[in-house]
């Protein structure tokens, strides 16, 4: 039997014990089911995933789950970073363990089970401290965090003053909307894809916006305008939005179909 650690809420245990783990995660092609780590002879390399987890997830402590599977139960072995690509490798349980122990640097590696587990494959639930593992990726410790929009996280503990200490070029306040659709004018028919793209850059940072004044940049013949279009309004709270996304929800370029998906699952 294979051992594996699941990482999850402390408020989820009673029901773990209960009745076991839900396949609540979607993993490489939307498949339902279980994220989990091998149980490795390091303890850190173990719960690596914890604090990064912390981050994103729950409020309150997180617990450990140990799971038994059967050596020949199919999983899902990858780095964090094959799971946008699709490259997961799927592997018998016993042979997900062998290869990621045997690797030089397993973290960021994580194993999918693609069902829910249940109550009898529970091994045991117990605490574990709240400081193991790393955050942001593997191996931050030590580099400066980025502060741009894409990667600085609202609300965080310390990240005003994170942002005050290294503020980043990109950062707001964003230029008056009036300012930004005079630039989108001025930059012609159909207009330059930098320029655009530029204004579409500031235009997102905002929580609402002149959606009918773009929709025309929706037909632009550059992919990076029209997915530009999509990261900008996508989050807009204003009417017509989701006419725009619907669609570029039909887009001939991937990146564009891709960037609507990846807006209506936030």
């Amino acid at each position: 039997m294979a051992m594996f650690v699941h990482l999850t809420s402390a408020a989820n245990a009673p029901r773990i014990r209960r009745a076991g783990i839900r396949a609540d995660s979607r993993g490489q092609g939307g498949t339902r089911g279980v994220y989990c780590f091998p149980v490795l002879p390091s303890y850190t390399l173990t719960h690596q995933w914890l604090r990064e987890l912390a981050r994103f997830g729950p409020k309150g402590a997180l617990i450990a789950v140990h799971l038994r599977l059967d050596d020949e139960q199919e999983v899902l072995v990858g780095h964090y970073r094959d799971r946008a690509l699709d490259a997961q490798r799927r592997l018998r349980a016993a042979e997900a363990v062998r290869r990621i122990g045997a690797l030089a640097d397993p973290r960021g590696w994580e194993v999918f089970l693609p069902r829910a587990v249940g109550a009898r494959e529970v091994h045991r639930v117990r605490a574990v401290p709240q400081v193991t593992g790393w955050r942001y990726v593997p191996g931050a410790h030590g580099t400066r965090p980025c502060t741009c929009q894409g990667c600085r996280i609202y609300g965080e503990y310390g990240s005003r003053r994170l942002r005050e200490r290294n503020p980043h070029p990109l950062d707001g306040p964003p230029p008056p909307v009036a300012v930004l659709l005079a630039r989108i004018a001025a930059a012609g028919e159909p207009g330059d894809p930098a320029e655009l793209r530029s204004a579409l850059y500031w235009l997102g940072m905002r929580r609402r916006g002149p959606v009918d004044r773009l929709a025309h940049l929706a037909s632009h013949p550059d992919p990076a305008v029209r997915e530009g279009l999509v990261l900008a309004v996508g989050r807009w709270s204003t009417p017509g939005v989701a006419d725009v996304l619907a669609g570029l929800a039909e887009d001939p370029h991937p990146d564009v179909r891709e960037a609507v998906a990846a807006v209506r699952d936030r």
